[in-house]
């Protein structure tokens, strides 16, 4: 009961000391369980939804699927299922864009019902309606909608709605952020269809890796595409968002936890090196030395464990919720839920044992002398005279930096602490303020540097060449084509973007360090990322084709070119003549501002709105590089503070006696002031490639799209330097003052 008495009244005297250490605790794994949280809820709560819905394992795409190719493809699958995918107009006044699923089973990739009646193979006038479709149009189960396709009228009642496992992203024409009123989807039976039907799509189950399924597809079968789950553009554009949070999550907080442990190492290791002439009463009146080690290892224990304890569970119930608005502006799940990991336990549960052994061996080495010498001080540690003391340098340096020179070579161990603390802060400050450059630097090179439009048309699917000719010549714009397509070399397959373009300056190339670059009409040009994902180079061969057609085109690069946001190929409209390709525009570019209707035109986005789509789009981003300055900012707080007034605990013996030898409050202050600042600066500076090493590692899981190169200005550098030295000095200050209230006689009676 005695000691647990002097723990709590030893608890209350080095209150700041102690609140360090939980703040320390806590900040760490509130950090770190918050930010992976919200990435293992993604994880989690897509693969959850996946599972339910038995997400197909890729898609195969033909004009029609007939039961001869079944038989075959069914010898190398687990499970089939062929759908009719059309594209209709919704009889809305946008006329909207609505995919439909005309379903022989609905067994793989099943419709998610979260309003009205589950799906019903027999119901030949239902309709199961997309959620986010249905609540932009305020339309609800009951309600009846129609839609035109290929010449034909359907009129149905939404008998459901809810969600698809192929539309958690929804592509938009227009926009890079999906405008629920223009785009959706909805799911019936195929006795629904009002004709005899002719599937187009087959939906596979399998249990070999996604080429050797297509292996042994284009072995068994003529087809016009496959795409395997991993590029599927649902679920390719959620792996990449989750591939970036996954990053963050994985580099910030371990830096956190890692600086964190540090200094909770150092605290430990003083607080208890400080209380040696109780521990030496402690042994003088009869307590074990086994007594005293757990007595002492108690400090950090319940400390650590409380600011664990709330970390784990604050961090994952406060931090994913910062992001979850702006998620919801892209994505569509039944449900956003918070993730959980044994990963967090873990980390937890280390923090603990790590402050308990700190405190063990700290209190070890002290309980191993006798009482009598462990009453005593601690002799001061002896610094021999090295190369530095006895150059010609020294005589010409102030006292003030040989003091401290002197001093931190006595305290290694402290001076290497807060160098470590600070590098590790400015490292996240560097990488966070680096991001945002690069988001930024990444805008400026799409919108300002390539773009030079003004309004963008989408050309109607039922438009005719004089139409679009017509349309193009009164707005005074170009016509580009703009279509997906499968790319194959080296032996790799990734699915990409075609760009013809229509002797236009509207869109410009850049090479990878965004150069102007001109492109002839001859040029076949492959963007950088996308050359590095098929490991080619200007010279080599590459094969594609436009996706829905079975026209191989083998053709040479000419020309690499950076391009940020859509990876693939850009050519000229003779070009593709050359190669017996039809130039087919999807998309009128202007300098004009265009608010005019058009028959012929779906829709019309200006470069503004393209740049506000983006600036949401990265919004969640940069919330979780927000939120990790601002703890980046709060942890120097806390390392500098706590580091600050152990060094004052240490060197307060010698403080006095300066002062007892005339120096002055200010001297003395400045005195620590420069100690500060010297580390800081050395941490600072070491902390700057650390910093963009670890932008790097988390640009390079950008995935597939976007092309990032890592932006390092010297307006990062100075805003990084602002708040590392503004925090340094504040807390010098703060800490400084106990000189002028310094107690002389407590301060030096140790010597008797």
């Amino acid at each position: 009961m005695s000691l647990s008495k002097k723990m709590l009244r030893d608890i209350k005297i080095n209150k700041t000391q102690f609140i360090s250490i939980f703040l320390m605790a806590f900040l760490g794994i509130f950090a770190f369980c918050g930010v992976c949280g919200e990435y293992y809820g993604l994880e989690q709560t897509s693969s959850d939804f996946y599972s339910e819905t038995n997400l197909a394992d890729g898609w195969i795409y033909n004009t029609t699927i007939t039961d001869d190719a079944l038989d075959e493809i069914n010898n190398f699958t687990t499970d089939s299922e062929k759908q009719l995918v059309v594209q209709s107009v919704g009889n809305f006044s946008n006329d909207p864009d609505i995919t439909l699923h005309f379903v022989e089973d609905n067994e793989i990739s099943k419709f998610y019902v979260s309003e009205g009646e589950d799906f019903n193979l027999s119901d030949d006038s239902g309709v199961w309606l997309d959620k986010r479709f249905a609540d932009a149009q305020n339309l609800t189960v009951g309600d009846n909608i129609s839609f035109d396709f290929n010449g034909i009228s359907i009129e149905k009642e939404i008998k459901g709605i809810g969600y698809s496992p192929e539309y958690v992203y929804e592509a938009s024409p227009t926009s890079i952020i999906p405008d629920f009123k223009d785009i959706g989807f909805a799911y019936m039976s195929h006795k629904a269809f009002p004709t005899d039907i002719q599937y187009n799509v087959l939906l596979v189950k399998f249990n070999d890796t996604p080429d050797d399924f297509k292996q042994s597809l284009d072995d068994s079968v003529e087809y016009l595409s496959f795409t395997k789950r991993d590029d599927h553009v649902s679920v390719a554009q959620f792996n990449e968002e989750m591939a970036q949070h996954k990053m963050i999550g994985n580099v910030f907080p371990i830096v956190f936890i890692l600086v964190t442990f540090l200094t909770l190492l150092t605290t430990m290791t003083r607080i208890i090196a400080h209380q040696r002439t109780q521990i030496g009463v402690l042994k003088a009146v009869g307590y074990k030395n086994r007594t005293i080690i757990f007595h002492f290892m108690s400090y950090g224990f319940w400390l650590v464990l409380a600011g664990a304890v709330l970390g784990l569970i604050l961090g994952p119930m406060i931090i994913p919720d910062l992001f979850y608005p702006t998620m919801t502006a892209r994505y569509s799940l039944p449900e956003w839920n918070p993730g959980f990991d044994i990963s967090f336990v873990v980390v937890a549960a280390l923090m603990v044992i790590s402050s308990l052994a700190v405190s063990y061996f700290a209190a070890r080495n002290i309980s191993k002398e006798n009482p009598a010498n462990t009453m005593r001080p601690k002799s001061p540690n002896i610094s021999s005279s090295g190369f530095m003391e006895k150059s010609r340098l020294w005589d010409k340096l102030s006292f003030n930096l040989r003091w401290n020179y002197r001093d931190a070579k006595r305290n290694k161990f402290r001076a290497l602490m807060a160098i470590v603390g600070v590098m590790g802060c400015v490292a996240l400050l560097v990488s966070a303020f680096g991001m945002g450059d690069s988001m930024d630097n990444l805008k400026t090179w799409e919108y300002d540097d390539i773009s030079h439009f003004e309004s963008k048309l989408i050309i109607d699917s039922g438009a005719s060449l004089a139409d679009i000719d017509s349309v193009t010549d009164e707005v005074n714009g170009s016509q580009i084509m703009e279509q997906a397509i499968e790319i194959k070399a080296q032996g790799n397959e990734e699915t990409a973007m075609l760009l013809v373009l229509n002797d236009t300056d509207l869109i410009s190339q850049t090479d990878k360090n965004e150069n102007p670059i001109n492109l002839s009409d001859t040029d076949i040009s492959l963007s950088q990322k996308m050359a590095e994902s098929l490991d080619v180079g200007v010279g080599d061969t590459i094969k594609w084709h436009i996706i829905g057609s079975d026209d191989w085109i083998t053709c040479k690069v000419t020309n690499i070119h950076g391009e940020p946001l859509s990876q693939g190929i850009i050519l000229s409209a003779d070009k593709l003549n050359d190669l017996d390709l039809d130039f087919t525009p999807t998309s009128i570019i202007t300098s004009e501002k265009v608010d005019d209707d058009y028959d012929s035109i779906k829709s019309v986005s200006s470069i503004d709105e393209m740049v506000d789509a983006w600036d949401k789009m990265t919004s969640s981003v940069m919330m979780m590089v927000s939120i990790l300055i601002f703890f980046a900012v709060l942890l120097a707080i806390v390392v500098l503070y706590n580091l600050g007034i152990l060094s004052f605990t240490e060197i307060e013996r010698e403080i006095a006696t300066l002062k007892v030898l005339g120096f002055k409050t200010g001297d003395l202050r400045k005195l620590l002031l420069t100690q500060n600042l010297v580390f800081t600066a050395i941490g600072f500076i070491l902390g700057i490639p650390l910093g963009f090493y670890l932008m790097t590692l988390m640009m390079d899981a950008a995935g597939e799209s976007l092309y990032y190169i890592p932006s390092l200005t010297l307006g990062n550098i100075a805003l990084s330097a602002v708040i590392t030295f503004t925090v340094s000095i504040v807390v010098n200050l703060l800490f400084s003052g106990k000189i002028k209230n310094q107690n002389m006689v407590e301060a030096l009676k140790d010597v008797e």
